[in-house]
């Protein structure tokens, strides 16, 4: 349609402007999907936002809630200082062979955790060695299955504190979030998941639609503030 073709431009058109990509962001996106892997990574431009976002939060410390080929676990590792760690969790460990092909060729097998296996599996070891270290995460990233949203924030606020930031992608999905009757599980888990940011007196939110050559979405950015 017109205004996908228009969205697509404009991204074009920023990207080439502002967003660096080297070979192995390329690889880790479009080869990715050659691989087999769903298209679903997120755009450069926002892979440059994440990029930006951990800078200005100062973060050490990253968990990020699906991996999938590990394009957006680059963008976010190559924002950590010397030191720094990022704790990935993907479930399907054809994508995590992928992924972590990906992280090595970006020269960041060292400063990448990645797990395989379900996020709900996966988290209580995560958040067990996050409270022997005594290091909460300063930034989490949730780009996982949108059912389980609710049981991620969850983790997500046991694995936080006050400064931290949480963000929760694909929250718009085409605009099917305003449907309070959808029976689509990935619009019930979204639903839930704002509902519960809203809601909850240790958060302060706001959502940003987006749109571009992934369509039309959006993201949740929360501050954790107590």
């Amino acid at each position: 349609m017109a205004e996908h073709h228009t969205w697509t431009a404009v991204d074009d058109y920023f990207n080439t402007l502002l967003v660096e990509e080297d070979e192995a962001l390329g690889v880790a996106g479009a080869g990715s999907e050659a691989a087999g892997l769903p298209p679903h990574q997120v755009a450069p431009n926002q892979g440059k936002l994440l990029h930006l976002l951990a800078r200005i939060q100062g973060a050490r410390t990253i968990l990020e809630i699906g991996t999938l080929g590990a394009y957006s676990t680059l963008w976010l590792a190559r924002a950590l200082p010397e030191g720094g760690r990022l704790v990935t969790l993907e479930a399907d460990p054809g994508h995590a062979e992928v992924a972590a092909a990906n992280i090595a060729r970006a020269g960041l097998a060292e400063v990448v955790d990645l797990r395989v296996g379900k996020a709900l599996d996966t988290l209580p070891k995560v958040a067990e060695e996050a409270g022997e270290a005594g290091a909460p995460f300063d930034l989490v990233f949730i780009d996982a299955d949108k059912p389980s949203n609710p049981e991620y924030l969850e983790w997500a606020l046991r694995l936080t504190r006050p400064g931290s930031v949480i963000i929760g992608d694909n929250v718009v999905r085409d605009g099917a979030v305003t449907d309070a009757d959808s029976e689509d599980p990935r619009v019930r888990g979204v639903r839930r998941f704002t509902e519960l940011i809203a809601g909850h007196p240790r958060l302060t939110a706001t959502a940003v639609q987006t749109v571009g050559e992934k369509g039309y979405d959006g993201f949740v950015l929360a501050l954790v503030t107590g």
